[in-house]
């Protein structure tokens, strides 16, 4: 049935109302006829009137002809309480002063009471008639399993109950916590069991979506979870931070998949502000690849600590006009933000470019990264990761940057690949320009894969699962870090503020994860298993190692320099240690006058 349109509605409403009101009055002076003395039908019409208007008017005011009754709350009927207290005051006070006479406070009183009660009786049977005659019936709702009874699962429930077009009917609540055992959520939605009991109400009651209603879960426990529903044909959703909901940022029904980054990512680092805002706040800041997974974060962060000017700065037009676009939707009133197309191989760009901003600091992000293409290509491995470094980290020594920070990989760490050996003499060129006669700091930030960026094998997986498999792996040990690249940024952030020169930092990347543990969660999130979708093994690509390191032994300092950064010791780079490196660059180069370049010689 198809629901009445608005101005109906209102009609509807106001005519309703008109007929309590006239109907409470005149019920009150026939219930107190016998104690009326001299009280005239006048005075009756006269104070019916008043108050006939009098409420409509409260009625406009506290807004209780545009509210959608049939999903009514608490706060709905205390706004009936206010509008019909008020019209009734105004009234006595108005019928005193037109008939000179004290008000018949009995009158209005059973007045008062019988207009609540009618009025608030009309609201709720318009949320019956809605649920009974006009719900959206043809809907199909799907079984839903609520994970968490607390405020964010009622705030939940109650949005799924109260907004057919979620589509999902809230079956039943599990909660860790045995003093809710038992306890109703809402009418005929109870907490029955705790995170263990997930597989059986799954198979009892035919849930097809599990929502975990906890935005402060740890990691660890979505994973748990994650790992129960494995197997069973349900899909995994998490609802977002109540923060948000109740400053209006996100609604409840804002439902998001619990991803792989919610299974691996570790507990956010908290940063020191205040460090970060001496190297940021009023400061220009330049940043290569700015259009590029990292680079494009990096800029993100950057923001929030409210920079004079960022230059974005990249290769790429369509990747630096798409950030540029969305920092100044959001920042362009408060901070300079210019785009600037440029490569890190054209030297004389480069020093242009830093001579005319001057950027107190140069977070250095552009470079190839992707290890099979640059085995194929070598020759612009060293162009765009050596000689592009170079380049960039040269110009802005030239302009008296103060803070150099190189974005590196942990595939620099004994690299048997070209990509990953032509990062490690990157790093290198950084650390010999930190010389004594240098105004500019220069370091490396050193860490494993992020989660979600263009090269990695979460966007693939996800397609090749999409298209219903199978998911290639290319070997069963294959074993990296990872990292989400909001956090990898941060630390980014907070390693360029701690720099004092030389260093190489290294991020703390937690446990390894084979990849092959990554396709099954995936698969798993999906709603699939292993069977259905299938894993193939495919052989490892060129360059590819087993295992990634983030420090060499002679590199390790031991202790954190801050929660989740390292510091490598500062190693001289001498042609032994280089000569291994350089054999894995198969490029037709002068590497003797690489090795000066890497020392700056």
């Amino acid at each position: 049935m198809k629901p009445p349109s608005i101005k109906f509605r209102i009609f509807l409403l106001m005519l309703i109302d008109s007929l309590i009101v006239t109907f409470s009055i005149y019920l009150s002076y026939y219930i107190l006829e016998p104690y009326f003395e001299g009280y005239l039908l006048s005075k009756l019409l006269l104070t019916a009137g008043i108050l006939l208007v009098s409420h409509h008017v409260f009625s406009a005011v506290f807004n209780l002809y545009h509210r959608a009754w049939e999903y009514a709350s608490v706060n709905e009927l205390l706004l009936i309480v206010k509008a019909v207290s008020a019209s009734m005051i105004s009234t006595m006070i108005l019928v005193s002063l037109f008939t000179q006479s004290p008000p018949f406070f009995r009158l209005y009183f059973i007045t008062w009471m019988m207009h609540l009660l009618l009025i608030g009786g009309s609201r709720l049977s318009w949320r019956i008639i809605r649920k009974q005659f006009l719900s959206d019936k043809d809907i199909e709702k799907i079984p839903t399993l609520i994970v968490g009874a607390g405020r964010g699962g009622s705030l939940l429930i109650r949005q799924m109950l109260t907004t057919p077009y979620m589509g999902m009917e809230p079956v039943t609540v599990v909660d860790d916590d045995l003093n809710k055992q038992g306890m109703s959520i809402t009418t005929g939605i109870k907490v029955q069991g705790t995170g263990e009991d997930i597989p059986s109400l799954i198979s009892k009651y035919k849930i097809k979506k599990v929502i975990i209603a906890i935005p402060s879960l740890k990691n660890n426990r979505y994973n748990e979870i994650a790992k129960k529903c494995e197997g069973m044909g349900v899909e995994v959703l998490r609802m977002p931070n109540i923060e948000e909901v109740m400053s209006g940022q996100l609604e409840v029904s804002q439902l998001k998949k619990v991803e792989v980054e919610d299974l691996l990512g570790r507990e956010p680092v908290e940063l020191d502000t205040a460090m970060i805002s001496k190297q940021l706040t009023g400061k220009v800041v330049l940043i290569t690849g700015a259009g590029g997974s990292i680079g494009s974060e990096i800029c993100r962060q950057i923001c929030k600590f409210g920079p004079e000017r960022i230059i974005l700065l990249g290769h790429g037009e369509n990747s630096i006009y798409l950030i540029h676009r969305e920092l100044t939707e959001q920042y362009g009133e408060a901070i300079d933000i210019v785009p600037i197309i440029a490569d890190i191989k054209d030297k004389e760009r480069m020093e242009k470019v830093m001579e005319k901003y001057k950027p107190f600091a140069v977070y250095h992000a552009a470079a190839h990264k992707h290890v099979p293409l640059m085995e194929y290509n070598p020759e612009e491995a060293v162009q765009n990761n050596i000689f592009g470094t170079k380049y960039t980290a040269e110009a802005a020594k030239k302009a008296g940057v103060r803070k150099f920070v190189m974005v590196s990989t942990d595939k620099a760490v004994n690299p048997p690949n070209v990509m990953g050996a032509t990062k490690r003499v990157a790093e290198m060129i950084v650390q010999s320009l930190n010389d004594e006669d240098s105004t500019t700091d220069f370091v490396a930030v050193r860490f494993g894969n992020v989660l979600g960026s263009r090269g990695s094998v979460i966007p693939l997986f996800k397609k090749q699962i999409e298209a219903g498999g199978p998911v290639t792996v290319t070997h069963p040990e294959m074993t990296r870090y990872f990292m989400t690249i909001p956090e990898a940024s941060r630390l980014v952030l907070q390693a360029g503020a701690l720099a004092e020169g030389g260093e190489v930092f290294v991020l703390d990347m937690g446990e390894p994860v084979k990849i092959v543990d990554l396709a099954r969660k995936m698969i798993r999130l999906s709603g699939y298993s292993q069977e259905e979708i299938g894993i193939e093994f495919t052989g490892i690509r060129p360059g590819e190692k087993l295992f990634e390191e983030l420090l060499n032994e002679d590199e390790i300092h031991p202790e954190q320099v801050y929660e989740g950064i390292y510091r490598g010791k500062v190693v001289k780079c001498s042609k032994k240690d280089l000569s291994p490196i350089l054999k894995v660059i198969s490029y037709n180069f002068d590497k003797d006058y690489l090795l000066s370049v890497a020392n700056k010689k």
